[in-house]
């Protein structure tokens, strides 16, 4: 037989299996607390306990989490993972406040958060008090893309948690994704609007969009871009691990054309000797302006409409090169895509080139 006792304002539970104290804490509700120790005795019963297993409290691992990727990623990404641990934690209080550790966590219980996700808005939700918890900023309800996001970043806390002896399976593992047929087509400049933009980005903000349109680098990769990073004589660009950053997607070389060699030779010519950054502010490393503030400014004034974000002009990029023929696995590479289904919303922008594979076909 188990009991449970209290210890400041937490229950815990107290079992004796094979002769081994066994301690776990079980949250503030003695009600709960009363209902986990006549499940672990059932268990325990049953032969279907094994303590030598990890298996910490939900919380512990989240937190665990977050200070590791605070340490290792861009601040961005950490607040992506953070919102999304603010969701889990938010279903759980709401739908499933006694699941407390990690092997509680099952297929089905994901199913719920699926449904959770795209039905409930968090903002308008009635949360008790004594659940209080951290209500996500990001607008719900979610969307098939933002739902396989989550579920993917929770699989990958998990793997964390697993290779530092914090459970003993990915209960995430086997969730199926979701179809995704909700998302609006990537925003990408034509031509012409490329060509607006540079006449109207001025003498600074010319070969940082230049560079974005002509290499496909994310926000970070450019901003953390150093003149060690740039092979002139192999005309290539490396996007490393640094040791106050690491690439989102790893380490990858991106080929660089002649004009776009000869701006970044005229980039260095004119910087401020002894930095190192290639885009850098003089004397102070790496950028810290506001690149989409800038960027909206510059779409306005060119008028250009929904050009908001950033990563249109990487949108550029990579369906350019399909629209004049690049296959996608190519476009893979050269943006960094750990997974062909993401390059795959450009497989619609190449149906001529599609076609024209099949042509060549001539069979009697």
């Amino acid at each position: 037989m188990g009991s449970i006792y209290k210890r400041g304002n937490k229950y815990y539970l107290n079992l004796v299996v094979n002769g081994r104290r066994v301690r776990r804490p079980l949250g503030t509700s003695k009600r709960i607390a009363e209902l986990a120790l006549k499940d672990f005795e059932v268990k325990l019963e049953r032969q279907e306990l094994d303590f030598d297993k990890p298996d910490a409290t939900l919380s512990d691992l989240f937190r665990e989490f977050m200070a590791y990727s605070r340490t290792n990623h861009e601040a961005s990404t950490s607040r992506r993972y953070q919102n999304v641990i603010d969701n889990f934690t938010l279903f759980l209080a709401l739908e499933r406040h006694n699941v407390k550790t990690v092997s509680q966590l099952n297929p089905n219980l994901f199913e719920k958060y699926k449904y959770f996700r795209r039905t409930v808005d968090p903002r308008k939700a009635d949360l008790p008090e004594e659940l209080a918890c951290r209500v996500p900023r990001n607008k719900l309800k979610a969307k098939s893309r933002t739902l396989n996001y989550e579920i993917k970043t929770l699989r990958s806390i998990f793997n964390y948690g697993i290779k530092n002896d914090l459970c003993a399976e990915n209960p995430a593992r086997n969730v199926r994704m979701l179809k995704v047929n909700d998302s609006k087509p990537p925003r990408f400049l034509t031509s012409e609007e490329i060509e607006l933009l540079l006449d109207n980005a001025g003498e600074r903000l010319h070969p940082i969009f230049y560079t974005f349109l002509n290499t496909g680098m994310r926000l970070g990769e450019l901003i953390n871009l150093q003149w060690s990073d740039v092979n002139f004589k192999r005309a290539k660009l490396h996007v490393r691990r640094k040791d106050f950053w690491i690439p989102k997607a790893g380490e990858r070389e991106i080929p660089l054309h002649q004009r776009m060699i000869d701006l970044l030779k005229n980039v260095r010519k004119k910087g401020a000797r002894g930095d190192d950054f290639v885009f850098g502010e003089p004397g102070k490393g790496p950028l810290s302006r506001n690149l989409r503030k800038d960027l909206i400014r510059v779409a306005k004034r060119a008028g250009l409409e929904g050009v908001t974000k950033i990563h249109s002009l990487r949108h550029t990029f990579a369906s350019h090169l399909v629209m004049k023929g690049i296959d996608l696995p190519t476009v893979q590479k050269l943006l960094g895509h750990s997974d062909i289904q993401t390059t795959m919303i450009y497989a619609h922008l190449a149906p001529d080139h599609l076609a024209g594979a099949v042509d060549r076909l001539d069979f009697d």
